[in-house]
């Protein structure tokens, strides 16, 4: 008899344009989810239009294109995905906007210790 196939980790995509903060994420969470990292919105856009993911987590002040202008889309494509914003400056006018705007599961201040984020993400996946 063979055991049953174990739930598949839940898909995480990670976006910031800081490879240290990539890799500190990645190592810190890998255990538990299933990881894949951007670098920037535009390289997170074309991975979300090739898959589904369960939550995104992106910075929200990189080059190009910002975190809230890439959640705010990525809603619209995938309106089921849990997404949370990351920042290093905390602007009260801005979350007020950008929980509703992007439908924001949570904002997580910079750097976030992965146990932090592991609980934020958990939250998040429970209100599915």
């Amino acid at each position: 008899m063979t055991a049953p196939a174990a739930d598949p980790k839940p898909s995480i995509l990670l976006v910031d344009d800081e490879p240290y903060i990539l890799e500190l994420m990645r190592a810190g969470l890998g255990g538990e989810f299933e990881i894949e990292t951007a670098a920037s919105a535009e390289e997170a856009a074309l991975l979300t239009g090739t898959r589904q993911y369960d939550v995104i987590i992106c910075d929200q002040i990189m080059p190009g294109q910002n975190g809230l202008e890439f959640l705010m889309r990525s809603a619209e494509l995938q309106p089921s995905t849990r997404r949370i914003m990351m920042t290093g400056y905390i602007n009260p006018e801005l979350l007020s906007r950008a929980v509703p705007l992007a439908g924001l599961a949570a904002c997580v201040l910079k750097p976030a210790h992965p146990d932090e984020l592991k609980r934020v993400i958990r939250a998040a996946l429970a209100k599915k």
